[in-house]
């Protein structure tokens, strides 16, 4: 009989470099295309078809390519909720990012017992978006409220906030950047503690204040979680719905873009149109990510 020759199981130990991470990769690539990815191929595809159920189309969609995205060029509320969008963007980003950077700041001070402030910055993140928006909505109530009563013993006015546009505006803002600039604050705390205590030592002997420590030190080195954190609160605030719908109560006076898409699927049960918001959203967050991204391979050359 013939020698077999010994045969050998080959193990992970056995395989190249690029290999080994190709499979300890696969499963977790798996998982992103079921959760993310699919749904997103599923979303473009129906954002080409007329679906509405209340019409015979809810059934039997009619493909009609481009349609829903010429509708929303021309519709006038989608713009009107897109610069909605813009406005929170504009306002609530730089706001939470000058929050969470002070908050961290504080939270990175050389207290005895620091849990207390750093549990401090946990618990507005903790919150859910819609409680916050419905404590903020009975802090800005125009009866009730303790922003109008702390005004009146000022010797102002009570002001209609939840009822008037241009003031719900700011209350939403104001709301939102309360409620993400801890988020901000974490983010920005954690690069905080990466930055050598061994640069502010050198400063402080070559005579440098605390000021001149901070923009020659602290906000050149922290510019990449500031980026980091840039990045997460802007596709979040293009994404704002849960806060201006509960402070509102369900109403619309003041509508962002994912309000309308909720709008227009929900409760017009215009599937078709409303894919169709959903992946515009979608594609602007995109564009403005890998302008972020862009920026930041800039910076890194």
């Amino acid at each position: 009989m013939a020698q077999q020759k010994p045969r050998y199981r080959r193990s992970l130990g056995d395989l190249s470099e690029r290999a080994l991470a190709f499979w300890l990769l696969l499963p977790a690539a798996l998982l992103l295309g079921l959760v993310a990815l699919y749904p997103v191929a599923r979303l473009f595809y129906n954002s080409l078809f007329r679906r509405r159920l209340t019409d015979e189309t809810g059934f039997n969609p009619v493909f009609i390519g481009l349609g829903n995205f010429t509708q929303a060029l021309s519709d006038e509320r989608f713009w009107t909720a897109l610069w909605n969008t813009f406005l929170i963007v504009l306002v609530t980003v730089p706001g939470a990012l000058v929050v969470g950077l002070l908050l961290a700041l504080l939270a990175n001070l050389p207290f005895r017992v620091r849990w207390p402030v750093r549990l401090g910055l946990l618990l507005p993140w903790a919150l859910p978006l819609v409680f916050a928006g419905l404590i903020f909505r009975w802090f800005f109530d125009s009866q009730y409220g303790v922003v109008n009563d702390v005004l009146v013993r000022l010797g102002g006015e009570r002001l209609l906030w939840v009822t008037t546009p241009e003031l719900l505006f700011w209350a939403i803002c104001i709301t939102i950047i309360w409620k993400t600039s801890s988020f901000v604050a974490l983010i920005l705390l954690a690069g905080l503690q990466v930055i050598p205590k061994e640069l502010y030592e050198a400063a402080a002997v070559d005579g440098a204040s605390r000021w001149q420590s901070f923009w020659r030190i602290t906000l050149p080195l922290l510019t990449p979680a500031l980026l980091v954190a840039a990045i997460f609160r802007t596709i979040t605030a293009f994404q704002t719905f849960d806060i201006p719908f509960a402070m509102q109560n369900g109403g619309s006076s003041f509508e962002t873009l994912a309000m309308y898409v909720r709008t227009t699927s929900i409760e017009n049960l215009n599937f078709g149109y409303g894919s169709a918001l959903a992946v515009l959203m979608f594609l602007i967050s995109l564009g403005v990510t890998l302008l972020y991204l862009r920026y930041i391979r800039g910076a890194d050359d």
